[in-house]
This record gives C-alpha cells, sequence and structure tokens, in this order.
C-alpha cells in the first residue's frame, strides 16, 4: 500500500506580526490510550496577525456552507464607516465541520482576485472547530469599491461522507494609511496583462498548489516511466513554477511541497496540527520590475504560468495569478527597457535504481537573472533579480510499496536589488523546505508514519553595503501515527504524537512556540521567547 493511497510576503512581513500571545504549559493532562471520537480543536502555532491600536470595523465577505461543488456567490460593499485608507486589513475564517469527510481545498476570490487559499481539517464524529488570520493588506485596491465575491471549498456529502463545512469569512479593516501597500491589484484578462503606464514596481503573485487527488498532489513521489511505482512522472520529482512574459522566462521559483491533512495515508497525523501552510496557502512572488519598461506601453501583454516536471497532457496544478502594481504618482508615463537576461535550462536528473529496496535519487536547479531599468520622476531606478533553485531527494520503497520513505530538500536563493536615486537596497531572500519521513506496513496490517517537515527562512535587507532589517524562520512539524489497516474504525486502536514549534525572530522581535498533541489531546502549548 502506498502512501499516496490515503486521503486525498516575506519573511520580514511575518514579523510584524508582533509579540506572541501568552503561551502557557497546557494543564496536566493523561492523554487516552487511543483515538476516540473527540479531539481537540485543530491549531497551529503560527503568531497571530498584529493588530494596531486604531479604530476599526468589520465587513462579513461569506457566511456559508459547502455540501458539494457549488461555489459561494456574494457581493463585498465597503462599509460607510471604515473609509477608503487603511493601515491594516485582516482575514479571518472560522469554520466547523462534524462527521466524517476527506480534507477539501478552498479559495476566496473579490473582484477576480484571489485573497485567500486554504485547505481543511478532518473532522471528529463530535464535531471540531477552526480558525486562520491572514494580513491581507496589500489588497487594500480592491476592498475599496464593490465586487462580486466567489469561494469554494469543494466537497461531497452522502451516506458515507457526513460533513458539511460550515465557514464564515469576515475582514477587519483598521484606520490609518498602509506604508508599502501596492497602488493597484490586477487579475490577467484571456491570459494578458495590461498595466497603468505609470508603473514602476510590478509584483506577480501565484496560488500554486498541486492538488486534487491524483499524482501532482504528491509531486515529490512520483518516479520515472521505468521504475514500478504507483505514481509516473517521465521526468520524475523535479518541479518549477516559471513565469514568462511574451513568452521570455520572468521568473522561476520552487513550490512548497504541502502536506495537506490526510496526507502520507495517515490523517491521525493531522487531527489537530496541520502540516506547515496547510490552512493558509502562501503564493509564490516574482518581482517583474525589471519587466516594467515593457509592460508600460499600454498594451496587453501574455503572462503564463507553468510548472515544469508535470507530464504533457496531465492536470493536478492550479496556478492562479495577481499583479501587484506601485505606480509613480508624479509622472503620467515611465519608459525603461530590460538590460539583462540570463536564464538556462531547468535541470532534473533523476537516477533509478532497482533492488529488494527500489531508490530514485534526484537532483534538479535552475538560475535566472534579469535586470531592467525605469525612468521616473525621482530618476532612473535599476532593478537586478536574481534566483537560484536546487532540489535532491531519495526516495526509496519496497515491491508492494508496503515501504515507502522519502528524504527531500528544497532551497529557493532569490537576491532583489535596487538602484537609483540614494544608496542601492539589496533584499536577500534563502529559502529552504525539507520532507523527511516514511510509511510502513507491517504483516499485521499495522501503518505507521514518522514525518518531518520544515519551513525555514532567512531574509538579510542592506542598504549601501550595511545590513539592515533581518528575519529568521524555522517552522518545524514532527509527527509519529500509527493504525490498523482494513478493519472498522473502532478495532483500528490508532496512536499517534505530533508537535509543531514556530520560530521567527530578528531585527523587529521574537516569536517561539511550540505544541504537542498525543493521541488527539494537547499536552504543550508553550511560548519560548
Amino acid at each position: 500500500m502506498s502512501m499516496l493511497t490515503g486521503v486525498a510576503l516575506t519573511v520580514s512581513l511575518l514579523l510584524g506580526a508582533g509579540p506572541a500571545s501568552a503561551g502557557n504549559p497546557s494543564a496536566a493532562v493523561t492523554p487516552p490510550a487511543e483515538f476516540g471520537t473527540d479531539w481537540h480543536d485543530p491549531l497551529t502555532a503560527a503568531p497571530p496577525v498584529a493588530r494596531p491600536n486604531s479604530p476599526s470595523c468589520d465587513v462579513t465577505l461569506a457566511e456559508t456552507q459547502f455540501r458539494d461543488f457549488t461555489p459561494y456567490r456574494g457581493t463585498y460593499t465597503p462599509s460607510s464607516g471604515c473609509g477608503e485608507r487603511w493601515s491594516k486589513v485582516v482575514l479571518r475564517l472560522d469554520g466547523k465541520v462534524k462527521g466524517r469527510q476527506f480534507d477539501r481545498l478552498g479559495y476566496l476570490h473579490v473582484g477576480g482576485v484571489e485573497i485567500f487559499r486554504t485547505s481543511t481539517p478532518e473532522p471528529s464524529p463530535d464535531g471540531i472547530e477552526w480558525s486562520v488570520e491572514k494580513d491581507v493588506t496589500r489588497y487594500s485596491d480592491t476592498f475599496r469599491t464593490s465586487r462580486d465575491v466567489e469561494m469554494l471549498i469543494g466537497n461531497v456529502v452522502d451516506d458515507t461522507y457526513t460533513g458539511v463545512i460550515d465557514v464564515k469569512v469576515t475582514l477587519t479593516f483598521y484606520t490609518g494609511r498602509a506604508a508599502h501597500a501596492p497602488d493597484r491589484v490586477l487579475t490577467l484578462q484571456d491570459g494578458t496583462l495590461t498595466t497603468p503606464r505609470n508603473s514602476e514596481r510590478v509584483v506577480a503573485e501565484v496560488y500554486a498548489t498541486g492538488s486534487g487527488g491524483g499524482c501532482e498532489e504528491f509531486w515529490y513521489l512520483t518516479v520515472p516511466d521505468s521504475a514500478p511505482y504507483s505514481c509516473k512522472a517521465t521526468g520524475g520529482p523535479y518541479r518549477e513554477v516559471q513565469v514568462t512574459v511574451d513568452g521570455r522566462l520572468a521568473g522561476i521559483a520552487a513550490p512548497f511541497p504541502t502536506v495537506w491533512t490526510g496526507g502520507w495515508s495517515n490523517p491521525f497525523l493531522w487531527y489537530v496540527i496541520p502540516g506547515p501552510r496547510a490552512f493558509d496557502v502562501k503564493p509564490i512572488t516574482y518581482d517583474l520590475t525589471p519587466f516594467a519598461g515593457i509592460l508600460d506601453d499600454g498594451r496587453p501583454h501574455r503572462v503564463e504560468v507553468s510548472v515544469v516536471g508535470v507530464p504533457a497532457g496531465q492536470t493536478g496544478w492550479s496556478t492562479p495569478v495577481n499583479i501587484l502594481v506601485w505606480q509613480d504618482a508624479k509622472s503620467a508615463r515611465v519608459t525603461g527597457k530590460l538590460t539583462v537576461h540570463q536564464a538556462g535550462d531547468p535541470v532534473g536528473s533523476p537516477v533509478y535504481t532497482p533492488g529488494t529496496e527500489n531508490r530514485l535519487d534526484t537532483e534538479g536547479g535552475h538560475r535566472l537573472t534579469v535586470a531592467g531599468y525605469v525612468d521616473t520622476s525621482h530618476g532612473r531606478v535599476t532593478t537586478t533579480v536574481s534566483r537560484t533553485l536546487a532540489n535532491t531527494s531519495v526516495h526509496r520503497w519496497t515491491d508492494g510499496e508496503d515501504m515507502d520513505g522519502l528524504d527531500a530538500t528544497w532551497t529557493d536563493d532569490e537576491s532583489v536589488t535596487v538602484d537609483g536615486p540614494g544608496p542601492a537596497r539589496t533584499t536577500r531572500t534563502h529559502r529552504t523546505y525539507t520532507m523527511n519521513g516514511s510509511t510502513t506496513i507491517g504483516a499485521d496490517g499495522r501503518l505507521r508514519t514518522v514525518l518531518t517537515l520544515g519551513d525555514r527562512a532567512s531574509l538579510v535587507e542592506t542598504r549601501d553595503g550595511r545590513r539592515g532589517a533581518w528575519s529568521r524562520l524555522d517552522d518545524t512539524y514532527t509527527g509519529d501515527a500509527a493504525y490498523t489497516t482494513n478493519v472498522p474504525r473502532d478495532r483500528r486502536h490508532a496512536v499517534g504524537t505530533t508537535s509543531e514549534r514556530h520560530r521567527l525572530y530578528g531585527s523587529r522581535g521574537c516569536y517561539d512556540r511550540r505544541l504537542t498533541t498525543v493521541q488527539g489531546v494537547l499536552t504543550e502549548d508553550r511560548d519560548g521567547c
């Protein structure tokens, strides 16, 4: 049995989340010997969104139930009491579900702009409730006028899968002015983008997810056609999310290896603590400012997103795109030019070694450097973007896949230098994603999964060579869960220990929270700062 057969903006901004809420060790509890019919409501160790000490008002964006694949449609209308300028806008989703249900993927669009992508926890028979918060200040332009709202968490409800997903989404607006919010938030029209002619900075964000229950949901485990495994991809597991402008490569990135709450054949790993980013899918960002001189001609330009490594004709990836634009308020037209474009070919080299324990070793990577300038009202500004991707993985499995294991690392290094009037500014970001685990099934039908996931990043800003703001993120999940397969629920004898430690520290402060659960009972909730 394969694990595939189981249920299907920058780190510095995160430091603005402020100090952690008081985290104290949980009161002494004695976990049950096995999972029961109820467990602690889902939660994560991520920091809460910091909220300004200023007047605020709330607007309900959506309140509905999801029973099938029919989207919720409504209208967002700005509240007259909220004003038009905000220092912060916070989205909050409150959800609840009861009975039996798989994990489900969802999105929320306002005026066609995707402002939130999420997945759901799997419920207990007695029911669970959970909440997610997200800073959505960068979409302020979208919230200033009435817009259509569309939300979907695709679901199946029948005699077997009884969980109806009940959600409410609100926006809280805090008065003031956001220091760095974009002036415009655009979406593609039939695959093309037309920017204002005075755009001086352009950033694309892509909510890239491999999902849908097929093999691309577990893309990091796929193997070449020559290897005997249940999920195939001609080039193996190397994936890369690319953005092109008029057919020219403009951005590359490593996708985050999200594990949804039914992943690795073992839902007992995720009932309380999800894997990193599972409840708040973060978009990949691409600085397209070197192309601003091309985009500012007032004509539509084709912008396309593709995922390297997906077999031809195969679906399984969703890649909606938002375009964030900052304009030159003192100029009606900004001109410029793309001056550097250095792009190699992505490399992925899977090597299959057969044996009692089959093995696939993969190394992949890619580099891209682009540079361009814009002539603005405050002088010529040159932006240089360099990005280097690398992936190594070792995948081991036995015939029949009763043992299936992976040890993988992805790195995504990015440098953005802005050189214009005043000192040159460089932001360097080093992202590392890790996945190390295995699923085994014994002769007695006992399935055990041991898994560690890592989401790490470091960011350093320099001005004229001198270090300024910096931050480091380390979000680590570990889990060890087992149950007896192919028996009724009351005979599974399921046990599991899971933990998450989310550390975020740097020039703006420190956050450190640790959670531990045993058999669905929260046994530790500790603040380390």
